[in-house]
């Protein structure tokens, strides 16, 4: 009776290796991995477009947001899982920065280095390209303390101003819901849903913060059953654990 008892919990812990605990996930690889609500479907999106490149973000198995400094972020209870993109050791990489860092990598993989291209406040560019002319570092090495200067030089403020206005029924992944200034906040749309009856559409959100920090999938607070997704409403706020953003708050590359 005992081997039959541990048989069943095997098998049991086995089934949702790849599911639910809590809030969390367990075992997730990717944001595609992330479960979807009953009758959802993911929205089709463009191979080697900038939403299949989010969908395909690796996820830590270590579910712990961690500071730049390697100390665990107090609060560990806002977030449903954590993006395996590296921190850096400086308190740089905050929330506009997440959003550029992430934009910035797609375009690195692709080697696609001339569109690697942002703006500070007075509307100077920071272009990869010229970096490169001057680095002795190693490309991923050059890559990395250019974005350095781009997040020491750029913030909210001046991303809200390099993207342009989109309402929320136009919503894609990659979209960014911002609020420029001091203080100001930044979450990216990494992925999104559509119901395969009623075609209601949900995203998600990613987002770093301040102190700079492990870049983390925002968990759905305010309906807890849906974990890390959001029902899109085009006529209403959208309030996250972090920040509360106005319906006309959302931007576009």
């Amino acid at each position: 009776m005992r081997k039959l008892f541990f048989l069943f919990l095997f098998c049991f812990l086995q089934n949702i290796s790849e599911a639910q605990v809590g809030n969390f996930a367990v075992h997730m690889t990717t944001v595609a991995a992330i479960p979807l609500p009953a009758g959802y479907e993911r929205a089709a999106v463009t191979p080697g477009s900038f939403a299949a490149y989010l969908r395909d973000l690796p996820l830590r198995k270590d579910k712990t947001v961690y500071l730049f400094d390697g100390r665990p972020k107090q609060r560990q209870d806002l977030h449903y899982a954590v993006i395996a993109v590296s921190t850096g050791k400086k308190d740089l990489q905050q929330c506009a920065d997440a959003a550029m860092r992430l934009r910035a990598e797609y375009f690195y993989v692709k080697k696609q280095y001339d569109s690697i291209v942002f703006y500070d406040g007075s509307g100077k560019a920071y272009r990869f390209p010229e970096r490169m002319k001057t680095c002795r570092t190693g490309l991923r090495g050059c890559f990395l303390s250019f974005m350095e200067t781009v997040f020491a030089s750029c913030g909210t403020y001046s991303l809200e101003k390099q993207l342009h206005r989109t309402g929320l029924a136009e919503m894609k992944p990659g979209d960014i819901l911002i609020r420029g200034g001091s203080p100001g906040h930044a979450e990216m749309v990494v992925d999104m849903a559509v119901s395969r009856v009623t075609g209601k559409k949900l995203f998600m959100l990613a987002e770093g913060y301040m102190p700079a920090q492990d870049i983390h999938i925002v968990l759905n607070t305010y309906d807890p059953a849906l974990g890390p997704w959001y029902v899109l409403d085009a006529d209403k706020d959208i309030p996250t654990p972090t920040w509360l953003f106005k319906k006309d708050q959302l931007r576009k590359w």
